[in-house]
């Protein structure tokens, strides 16, 4: 058994509803891994220092081949077998495999970024290395030198990217060529050393036809969906963090038909937009002297004179959801975008504040009368337990009752009571309620089910039994 799989056993965690093992007497075990991972380390941070001696390791990172990573692996063996460390042949070729990351990549996180199973990667601090598979956050054997390897590793990332930090600016958020967004903050902001997040971007984009068969919708709301955006309704895409919203974004863009122009306004570019007419905008930070910041509010006054068909906000969060609803509004239907809320009705409420922020001296019925003629539909989603984010309610805007916004839910996720915590089970099952925009859905062509829509859930779903 090589070191790193020792030390894997040490650092494992227990899952949910699995009891921690009992305690044991002795520790002997624990300290010794703990003991073999300083010495593995200290190997390492020598064979790194006699690997620079050799080679200009910045000039390599620029000139990164093929045929100089076959040159930096054979000095490596080279420098192995002179200095014969105790090592066995597990661990040394993991040492040469880490300090290749270290030359070429991003250190010990690189080979996560190989990994397509791996969606986020969470660095709490140099010795706590999380990540996110297939939903659900698992604790991994990887580990950091000490903070000082974690900033220059950070550093790195971020010197790519054009952007600096340091004790002037201790908070970085920045985009991957890969799409990847990072988000970077260092001491004296963050107590217990450097901590880095990745949100990695699928390289195959999850498609409609995935999300039915992964359990996040069921086909007849997924054909509602397709209906919808050939319908050209304004969406709005509410959810908590993490709750597959812009994945629902993405899959709903691809039912956008060919020849519309599309402008996208992001503060991060998170969608993957196909098409010939594609205009894709991001915002700019302020520089260290604090000027030159473009807000989303001020692509969005730009994207309006660039005679989009349909306008895609990424995440409305401030004063730009006015200027989105007044897009919707005026000629753009069809848009879509995200919001951060746990329910539709949360969602209505997160714009109201968000105008008022605008500046805007409007009173609150003038604000709800613009939301609810703007928005046909708000979907929310929720990432549930057992890693599954689903599609727990589509709701359509019908007007306005006094001065309250009346929503009515077409279909939801019908949580079973009886399922456990991470795994759960239940259906998606509809209100009864037909949408009012059935004409217009209908004219699309797209083989709607109207008589699933048109079912009354039972009296025994209703109550979850």
């Amino acid at each position: 058994m090589g070191l790193r799989d020792r030390l894997k056993g040490g650092n494992e965690t227990p899952r949910e509803n699995t009891p921690p093992p009992a305690p044991k007497p002795a520790r002997h075990e624990e300290r010794e891994d703990v003991r073999r991972n300083a010495d593995y380390q200290q190997i390492k941070r020598a064979m790194h220092r006699q690997l620079i001696d050799h080679i200009d390791s910045d000039r390599m990172v620029i000139i990164d081949s093929p045929e100089i990573r076959k040159q930096i692996r054979g000095l490596l063996e080279q420098i192995l077998h002179q200095e014969n460390p105790p090592l066995n042949q597990d661990e040394r070729r993991q040492m040469i495999d880490d300090l290749e990351n270290e030359t070429f990549g991003l250190g010990p996180i690189e080979p996560l970024l190989r990994d397509q199973t791996v969606n986020d990667i969470l660095v709490n601090r140099h010795d706590e290395v999380f990540v996110e598979r297939y939903g659900k956050l698992e604790r991994t054997a990887i580990v950091f030198r000490d903070n000082n390897h974690l900033l220059q590793v950070i550093e790195r990332i971020v010197s790519r990217v054009g952007r600096r930090i340091d004790e002037s600016t201790p908070m970085v958020d920045a985009r991957l060529p890969d799409g990847s967004r990072v988000n970077a903050i260092i001491p004296p902001l963050a107590v217990d050393g450097p901590s880095l997040s990745i949100r990695r971007a699928k390289q195959v984009p999850i498609t409609m036809d995935d999300m039915v068969k992964l359990g996040s919708l069921n086909s007849v709301m997924a054909t509602l969906l397709q209906a919808v955006v050939k319908a050209r309704l304004n969406v709005l895409i509410s959810g908590g963090s993490g709750s597959g919203k812009t994945t629902l974004l993405n899959a709903m863009i691809t039912y956008i038909p060919e020849g519309e122009r599309l402008v996208s306004v992001e503060d991060t570019v998170e969608l993957r937009l196909q098409g010939q007419h594609v205009v894709r905008l991001e915002t700019r930070p302020p520089n260290i002297e604090g000027k030159g910041e473009i807000t989303q509010r001020d692509l969005l006054k730009n994207a309006l004179r660039m005679r989009p068909d349909r306008i895609l906000v990424g995440e409305v969060r401030g004063s730009e959801a006015f200027d989105m609803l007044q897009a919707m509004n005026t000629g753009h239907k069809g848009s879509l975008a995200t919001i951060h809320a746990n329910t539709p009705r949360d969602a209505i409420s997160r714009l109201e504040t968000m105008i008022l922020l605008a500046g805007l001296n409007l009173t609150s019925e003038a604000m709800r009368r613009q939301i609810s003629s703007a928005i046909d539909l708000v979907i929310q989603t929720q990432r549930f337990p057992d890693g599954v984010r689903r599609v727990v309610s589509i709701s359509e805007m019908s007007g306005m009752e006094g001065s309250v916004i009346k929503l009515q839910e077409l279909a939801k996720f019908q949580y079973n009571r009886g399922s456990a915590f991470n795994t759960i089970r239940g259906d998606f099952v509809p209100t009864g309620v037909l949408p009012g925009c059935l004409d217009d859905l209908q004219r699309t062509g797209v083989a709607l089910n109207t008589q699933w829509f048109a079912q009354a859930i039972p009296s025994d779903r209703r109550e979850g039994n």
